[in-house]
């Protein structure tokens, strides 16, 4: 490729000031303009039943602040359920891009009457303003008043007034606080790969949706639209969110939520985005990765140290170390040869354990390498993506010049599937248990203007050498046991309206925006779909590869819906105190407001050199991470729990509390997989009504019940938590705390343990002991403990199958109630779990019963123990779990 001349350089930086111009103009429009935009009138609007249609025309002198407005809209209004309405305004002229259904299938109509409806639609003709609001109080829960609606072929705005210190949660994803500040605060959503996670810019995932809660009920908006776009709140002038969209549809779903159940609205946008996936118990375990393991040798050797060391260890990981030269579906013949690693995944899969590896999206673009099959196999199908001059969009990534698979090309599936099939291989490859996509936003290391890949990659090196010499290739290991083409933009490289996109121009770092689809999209409207697509893709690719089997998949970019599909890791963030912090919120984003159940962060952190403390600290956090995954750089020095005594009592103590839960957390699962209820709850969906609680974002519930406050500052061994105006338990010694809605010092924290309580009210059930895997652990007895609430009473569900079956044939599924003093199990028993129920304890018992009955039958003296300290009543019942079962205290 020619150099470029001076007078192209001069023309390029001419353009990049001028995108800099428009960028600074385009954040600082004084919202005031804005607000003097005309807006639209209403005219010809219709009912018809639960159904209402407008006609929306430009109510004055335009005024063009991005590009034209758009002078005539068409409106529909439906009340889809009675705590559901979808609004939508588009273009009535011209089609204009949506998120196309093959990505985000659309919910059912259920055509409701307004009359039955949890909420209501309200508006004004001239000018067209609406409103929501709940019907039995009236309450409105979204206003546009005073807010004219913008609509433009590049820029979308709507704004709603909000309550002061409103409490809003979501719009991911970002590193801002779970509790969104409100004074001046932009969120944007563009995907892009983000080292360290930096605060305040645009990460990997998009998800448009927020809930917004008050003391008189929880509500959610979510704005299906997969542009780029800045979501504003601000204080100014009283209290406002701001959507700032540039393109698409103005497509929004209103949830009513609850006024007394926060957990209602989660179930209600599951409905929209799809219930999360139901996940194979094993990958509830502890997984163990790193960027930098040198050779198979060295990954054994990993494998044997945990198992040295005690610590259970389920899955072993490897990142792109394993690759031939970076390149994906190939494993490098010296390093990771693979006789040699089929050796290392057959070892773990005797000893009950499991084994990913890393797929990038990127194909290494080898056009005169006839010995790289997958490229040309994904030539022949012609499956990359597009340039805008019809040639295949070149990039840069880890294999040096590389291609995009396009995921709406009609032959991707079968590219992708065959190579899953290939290099997968049970019999000749990798026999995978689960798949790692990663550098899917897409990521490119190309820089703008990106004029010669070729010569920009060999100046990055890429791919990078192998710096050590190859294990002997016999060395011995395991020694130590769609759409059609839409209207054309203007400028889709450089729109009118710039987002805060931290990257800079919207191609920087990414493919081309003007890079095209097999089905005539552009990357302009479907960039933040890209992880969504490869995510779907592989899910595809790994059920056609195990059918019948839940697969495990992890992702880096999102989209909203993504969880019905994969779960998802927070990404590369650093080893620090702050980003330990930080995952607490992001974890609640995705797990509670997002639907994407399955997440965690790098435990210990992936940029940066750990400490031993803050990796002790982290271990402890991680064990109650849905996802639990220690993974760091090639550059960082090691942090494998064993390393460390301390971190290796605090792996192990955690995970003995993490697996003696599982089944607990598995039920959890089951139930999000069935209606949405969250895994995770922030305190204040316990708490509605409990104000103190609507800002914490560093305690948190796992699952229903166990509530987790980790020490969050270096070196400390205290932590101020909040305890409600409820009666908790100490999970240890399981004697009761009374909380009074008040902050609790608690002090002589070491750095192996943390503090975990039992929430009153339930009957919790567990292993009687850990494992060293979750197959051991299936294998041991249960205990049930009674956890009273205030009243006295407590309630539990488990549900038990196969633990891999995506429609498993028998399923043992229990409700434990405990009243009066009688605790009754019932429940159907199909699945054969070959345990028994080896005791029950009752806690906040003040003296031993006189007569314990099981099943009817008085148990001797000897199986009754009474802890007077600890108020706590351990019963030995050792029966077969297999049939209902009765408890009777007197």
């Amino acid at each position: 490729m020619v150099a470029p001349t001076d007078s192209y350089r001069h023309w390029t930086l001419l353009v990049l000031w001028l995108r800099l111009v428009s960028y600074i103009c385009a954040t600082n429009v004084d919202p005031a303009v804005l607000d003097a935009c005309p807006g639209y009138n209403a005219q010809n609007v219709k009912t018809e039943g639960g159904t209402l249609t407008a006609d929306l025309t430009l109510a004055g002198e335009a005024c063009n602040v991005f590009g034209e407005d758009l002078t005539a809209l068409s409106l529909r209004v439906d009340y889809e359920t009675k705590d559901r309405i979808h609004l939508k305004i588009v273009d009535a002229n011209s089609s204009r891009y949506e998120v196309p259904e093959s990505v985000f299938p659309r919910p059912s109509n259920q055509a409701v009457s307004p009359d039955s409806a949890s909420i209501q639609f309200n508006f004004t003709t001239s000018p067209f303003t609406f409103s929501i609001y709940r019907s039995s109080s009236q309450e409105v829960l979204f206003s546009t008043a005073s807010h004219p609606i913008i609509f433009e072929p590049q820029y979308l705005r709507v704004k709603t007034n909000l309550p002061d210190n409103a409490n809003i949660y979501g719009f991911g994803e970002h590193t801002n606080p779970f509790h969104l500040p409100t004074d001046n605060m932009t969120l944007t959503l563009w995907s892009k790969e983000s080292p360290g996670l930096p605060t305040g810019t645009n990460l990997y995932g998009n998800h448009p949706v927020y809930f917004e809660h008050r003391t008189t009920g929880t509500h959610g908006v979510f704005f299906l639209n997969s542009n780029g776009m800045d979501v504003k709140l601000s204080n100014t002038g009283g209290t406002s969110l701001e959507y700032n969209a540039i393109g698409g549809v103005m497509d929004y779903y209103f949830l009513a939520g609850s006024e007394s159940d926060p957990a209602e609205v989660a179930r209600q946008y599951a409905e929209v985005a799809g219930l999360p996936a139901e996940v194979a118990y094993w990958s509830f375990g502890f997984h163990q990765c790193r960027f930098g393991y040198k050779d198979f040798v060295n990954v054994a050797e990993v494998i044997s140290k945990y198992a040295a060391a005690g610590i259970p260890l389920e899955t072993m990981w490897t990142d792109i170390d394993y690759m031939d030269r970076r390149r994906i579906f190939t494993v490098d013949p010296q390093f990771f040869p693979m006789n040699r690693m089929r050796d290392v995944v057959d070892y773990l899969h005797s000893h009950d354990q499991h084994f990913i590896l890393m797929t990038d999206p990127a194909v290494a673009y080898l056009p005169d390498d006839p010995g790289y099959l997958s490229f040309h196999r994904g030539k022949d199908l012609n499956v990359y993506l597009k340039a805008d001059n019809g040639s295949d969009f070149i990039a840069i990534v880890w294999p040096g010049v590389t291609v995009y698979p396009d995921w709406f090309n009609p032959n991707v599936t079968e590219f992708w599937n065959n190579e899953f099939r290939e290099f997968y291989d049970p019999e000749t490859g990798l026999d995978i248990d689960g798949a790692w996509i990663d550098m899917n936003e897409p990521s490119n290391f190309c820089n703008l203007p990106c004029d010669d890949p070729f010569q920009q990659a060999r100046d990055q090196g890429l791919p990078p050498p192998r710096t050590s010499s190859p294990p002997d290739p016999n060395a011995p290991i395991f020694q130590n046991d769609s759409q059609s083409q839409l209207a054309r933009r203007d400028d889709i490289l450089n729109p009118p309206y710039a987002i805060n996109n931290a990257a800079g121009p919207l191609s920087s770092k990414t493919s081309m925006t003007n890079a095209t689809h097999a089905n005539g999209l552009q990357e302009y409207d479907v960039h933040n779909l890209y992880g969504m697509m490869m995510s779907i893709a592989t899910r595809t690719a790994m059920l056609a590869r195990r059918p019948g089997k839940r697969p495990l998949i992890i992702t880096r970019s999102t989209f909203a819906g993504v969880g019905a599909h994969v779960g998802k890791w927070l990404g590369d963030n650093i080893s620090l105190w702050e980003q330990y912090r930080f995952s607490i919120g992001g974890m609640l984003n995705f797990a509670t407001i997002f639907q994407v159940p399955m997440v965690g962060s790098d435990i210990c952190g992936f940029n940066g050199n750990t400490t031993e403390t803050l990796c002790a600290r982290w271990a402890t956090l991680g064990a109650f991470y849905p996802f639990m995954r220690n993974h760091n750089e090639i550059h960082a020095n090691d942090q494998e729990y064993y390393l460390w005594p301390s971190v290796t009592q605090a792996a192990k103590s955690s995970m003995d509390i993490r697996y003696r839960l599982m089944d607990y957390f598995y039920t959890a699962f089951h139930q999000a997989h069935t209606d949405g209820t969250p895994v995770l709850h922030p305190l204040w969906f316990k708490y509605p009504k409990d104000a103190n609680t609507f800002s914490l974002d560093l305690q948190f519930f796992f699952g229903d019940s166990i509530l987790v406050s980790p020490v969050t500052e270096e070196n400390s061994t205290s932590v101020d938590i909040y305890l409600p105006d409820d009666i908790f338990y100490n999970f240890t010694s399981l004697a009761p705390v009374e909380g009074t809605g008040s902050n609790v010092s608690l002090t002589n924290i070491d750095f192996t343990t943390i503090p975990v309580h039992i929430k009153g009210g339930v009957v919790l059930p567990l292993r009687v002991e850990s494992a060293m895997t979750t197959t051991e652990l299936r294998k041991k007895d249960f205990e049930f403990v009674v956890a009273t609430g205030q009243d006295g009473t407590a309630s539990g569900r488990l549900y038990i199958d196969d633990g891999e079956s995506i429609e498993p044939s028998q399923m043992t599924t229990v409700d434990m109630s405990f009243k009066e003093g009688k605790l009754d199990i019932k429940g159907t028993f199909d699945f054969p779990t070959g345990v028994n129920v080896a005791r029950v304890r009752f806690l906040n018992v003040e003296k031993a019963p006189k007569k314990v009955k099981v099943n009817g039958k008085t148990l001797g003296h000897s199986r009754i123990k009474h802890d007077a300290t600890n108020k706590v009543l351990d019963v030995t019942v050792d029966v077969a779990f297999d049939k209902d079962l009765s408890l009777e205290l007197s």
